[in-house]
């Protein structure tokens, strides 16, 4: 994730759209050394039953880099912690 600033992000903000829509890149935006908001690129998927959050997690590809990890956890696990 890149970190700008505000008046970097208003001077470039279409270039910026551009690298999130066709890059997948991430960007934050913030003032004075703290990170105020971020730019990701919106879901291929909306499920208006879901919040923002757990939309953009599910179908914005946020953890697609955990798709080559093993599974250590099955459904009985869940059931048995959970129920």
């Amino acid at each position: 994730m890149k970190i700008i600033t505000t008046t970097k992000a208003r001077k470039d903000i279409s270039n910026i759209i551009n690298r999130v829509k066709y890059h997948g890149d991430v960007f934050a935006i913030g003032r004075r050394n703290s990170m105020d908001a971020i730019i990701m690129k919106f879901p291929e998927a909306y499920n208006p039953d879901l919040n923002e959050i757990t939309n953009m997690n599910a179908y914005s590809h946020s953890f697609d880099f955990l798709k080559d990890d093993p599974d250590i956890y099955t459904t009985a696990d869940l059931k048995e912690k959970y129920d």
